[in-house]
């Protein structure tokens, strides 16, 4: 549920009578479900994060998490065990912390929701991204639509800079495609299955070095008319769909309106942090493309994509 969405419940907690207030908050404390419990309930450790082995046995339990013991390799691990959330403390907050991903909260305010400090919060935000931004289509096929958009450069959060600090995120040296502009190549399907790369440069070379191995080979590939597309297209073979930037904006079923629909929601979205940190850039793609994978994403969803581990009931990906 987003903030649009709880505002109004909320708001109309003031109606409710003393015994209803009770049962709600009754109704809440059964509702809460531990870190322990997800992890326990939801996930089985099926192989060895040491060896990748399959002879598994219960090994009692640490720190509240369920243990096993290889018989292979003799080493004991968690469901946790060399994912980024391993040998973070107060895991009981971390569901508490997904929810203020999924709202998109920035790090002061997911410290005060989480009664943590704020280098705590800033921490397990890049912790729970560190999968989360792999995490991405391996395959797209159909009609594929390819654009690219841009990135002010950031050193946000460095000390020594190389010229004069930009406040809350700034504007360019220059309009257009400046040295001080990062190019992410937004690829997308009818399907919406996404992917956000981040390229050195907007040529052809790097541009096939993206979409040689994404990109099936009968698909068609929609997009403006950039060069590097069509050099891609006749080299590869695969047909190509040019959707100029004057003119109609479809034709047919071919547009690139789906990708650039995506771009104008991931720019709305990455507005509310005033510029990003350009090394931290490829986690806020993940960050951006998990909201967009799942209608209604839940904690527990977000938790397991961050340890990259599914929940026996879910299948969603």
């Amino acid at each position: 549920m987003n903030e649009q969405q709880f505002t109004p419940i909320l708001q109309t907690l003031i109606l409710l009578s003393p015994s209803q207030r009770q049962r709600l908050h009754q109704a809440l404390a059964k509702s809460e479900t531990s870190t322990e419990e997800v992890l326990t309930t939801q996930f089985t450790l099926q192989k060895c994060p040491h060896c990748l082995g399959t002879q598994l046995k219960p090994w009692g339990s640490s720190h509240g998490l369920p243990r096993y013991r290889c018989a292979a390799c003799l080493k004991t691990s968690n469901p946790l065990t060399k994912t980024p959330l391993a040998r973070l403390r107060q895991p009981d907050k971390w569901l508490v912390y997904a929810q203020a991903l999924i709202d998109g909260l920035s790090i002061r305010k997911a410290a005060v929701l989480c009664n943590i400090d704020k280098n705590t919060a800033f921490l397990w935000r890049h912790r729970f991204l560190t999968m989360i931004k792999s995490h991405q289509a391996l395959h797209e096929e159909g009609i594929v639509e390819a654009d690219e958009t841009f990135f002010l450069e950031s050193f946000k959060g460095q000390r020594h800079l190389s010229r004069p600090a930009r406040k809350r995120g700034g504007v360019g040296k220059t309009r257009g495609t400046s040295d001080d502009q990062i190019p992410v190549l937004v690829v997308r399907d009818r399907h919406k299955s996404t992917v956000t790369v981040i390229l050195e440069k907007v040529d052809a070379a790097h541009v096939k070095a993206v979409l040689a191995p994404l990109v099936d080979k009968d698909s068609v590939l929609c997009t403006d008319g950039a060069a590097v597309y069509s050099s891609f297209c006749k080299a590869t073979g695969i047909k190509h769909e040019v959707i100029p930037s004057k003119g109609p904006r479809a034709r047919g079923a071919f547009h690139i309106q789906n990708v650039n629909a995506f771009d104008s929601r991931l720019k709305e979205w990455m507005r509310r942090f005033h510029g990003v940190a350009t090394k931290y850039l490829a986690n806020y793609l993940g960050w951006r493309r998990v909201l967009e994978r799942y209608q209604a994403i839940r904690p527990d969803i977000l938790f397991f994509e961050a340890v990259r581990r599914k929940p026996q009931q879910l299948i969603q990906t």
